[in-house]
């Protein structure tokens, strides 16, 4: 963009938001920045302006960029959920689309604030994650690059499987207070000619609890670490789950595990409100822009690439076109309740942007499809079922009810199967058993193989995941070599 194209920007930005403003919109304070599409796409890769580096984050960053550079795809912006919010814009946009964006992140925006799922979210986690990547560069200067890249690597494998209920800031505290105390611990121990009791005493939790018990009597769990009560099972946050038991890991590789899963707590409300969220800021995007004072070229470009990005797919569910369809549908019923609905609810027309707003502040993707995705709907858009019969991929399935459910089901927990730990000490022998909570979806049985031995990593000893493979129930344990698998 040349600085006569920057200018009008930075006005028709105070435009948009006079406009958003007077539809009601509460976002936090904005700031925009133009960036060329090797810093949109470094953001784009690392999920922020600033992170850790991590051999993953390179590799999605050549993927996007590839696929932009060849014109397969496009990011248009990106917006930080902060306090300042933070939109970065492609200078390789037009000036149309960079507005354009910059009506769709006012929405995100709006929504980042105040819908429920981000309520507790860290709203200085720009300057968390800046902190945490100084962290992990530290660690990697006093432990060496190879071994800390290892712990990210399991880190990053696993760190989809929490909990969003348990309180991060409460988790972080324990654990920081628990480094603390462990510093204190090494700094009055006196050296000796037994120093080396002492070490196994400190480095191996188990000895420790058998011998304050007088005895190895088989229980060998315990609260943080292996360290005393009792361990708390089953137990959904396998994040937690390992970094509170681990008898093995060092507690700078438990900081490393917290602080993913920090983060990883940070982007979980955005994975339980997709559909919602990218409706929402495409609802708001079209409904600034009719707004604007737009020339007939301009009227034409925005059509054609709001139509771009509504766009239905044949294949998949298009957030931006199902959210889209859902809120606009809200709004009419809410503005012109049938007889019967006035009756029955009491509902009085001109409601509709009142009720957008409260369902905006309560729901989450489950409940929004749920409670709003109707049967005119589905019979509108054509939702349907498909699979894989035989070497054809075929429509199996038309019930407005069914495909909504299947719709609603595949949005729980963000999308990510929920995997309990059963047991951390099976067999009686320290032995991790996890559960799949199995809903007639089976999980990749090539990412299991490829992932449990990451679990086996951070828990030093054999690892078992329960799961149900056609109809039936199926055992993968990995000792540390190899992955096994059996029937039940």
């Amino acid at each position: 963009m040349n600085d006569a194209e920057l200018k009008e920007l930075e006005q028709s930005i105070e435009k948009i938001m006079r406009i958003a403003d007077g539809f009601g919109l509460d976002y936090f304070p904005m700031r925009y920045e133009v960036c060329p599409s090797d810093i949109i796409y470094t953001f784009g890769a690392y999920g922020m302006p600033t992170r850790f580096s991590h051999w993953s984050f390179g590799k999605a960053f050549h993927k996007m960029k590839l696929e932009y550079d060849f014109g397969l795809s496009r990011i248009y912006e990106l917006v930080i959920n902060s306090n300042p919010s933070y939109a970065f814009l492609l200078d390789g946009n037009t000036l149309l689309q960079n507005k354009t964006v910059c009506a769709h992140v006012l929405g995100h925006s709006d929504f980042f604030k105040n819908n429920i799922a981000f309520a507790n979210t860290s709203r200085d986690m720009v300057e968390r994650m800046a902190a945490n990547a100084e962290r992990v560069r530290q660690y990697e200067l006093e432990y060496g690059r190879q071994r800390v890249e290892q712990v990210l690597d399991a880190g990053i494998a696993l760190q989809q499987h929490i909990d969003p209920s348990h309180n991060a800031d409460k988790v972080r505290r324990e654990r920081l207070r628990r480094m603390r105390e462990e510093k204190r611990h090494k700094a009055r121990r006196q050296t000796g000619p037994y120093d080396d009791l002492w070490q196994l005493d400190e480095e191996d939790p188990v000895s420790r609890a058998d011998a304050k018990a007088g005895q190895g009597n088989g229980n060998k769990t315990g609260r943080t670490g292996w360290r005393s009560g009792q361990m708390l099972v089953p137990e959904r946050d396998l994040m937690l789950f390992l970094i509170e038991y681990s008898r093995v890991l060092e507690e700078w590789e438990r900081d490393i595990l917290s602080l993913l899963r920090e983060e990883m707590l940070y982007f979980w409300p955005q994975l339980e409100t997709k559909i919602m969220n990218e409706g929402w800021a495409t609802y708001w995007h079209l409904r600034i822009m009719r707004e604007m004072d737009l020339t007939d070229a301009e009227a034409v470009d925005f059509a054609q690439m709001h139509a771009g990005v509504v766009l239905p797919s044949r294949t998949t569910i298009n957030p931006y076109h199902l959210g889209l369809a859902i809120w606009e549908d809200i709004e009419k019923r809410w503005n012109e309740p049938t007889q019967e609905e006035r009756e029955r609810f009491g509902r009085e027309p001109g409601q509709g942007r009142a009720k957008m707003f409260e369902v905006r502040e309560t729901e989450t993707d489950v409940s929004f499809l749920r409670n709003y995705l109707t049967k005119e709907l589905v019979e509108e858009l054509d939702l349907y079922l498909y699979q894989k019969v035989g070497n054809e991929w075929k429509i199996v399935e038309i019930d407005w009810e069914k495909v909504r459910d299947h719709i609603c089901a595949s949005r729980v927990n963000g999308g990510i199967p929920v995997i309990w730990v059963e047991d951390g000490d099976y067999n009686n022998n320290g032995e991790l058993y996890l559960k799949h909570g199995y809903e007639g979806v089976e999980l990749d049985l090539k990412h299991v193989e490829k992932t449990l031995p990451y679990v086996h990593q951070l828990w030093g000893r054999t690892c078992h995941l329960e799961t149900v493979v056609d109809e039936r129930a199926i055992l993968f344990s990995c000792d540390g070599s190899r992955v096994q698998r059996k029937f039940l």
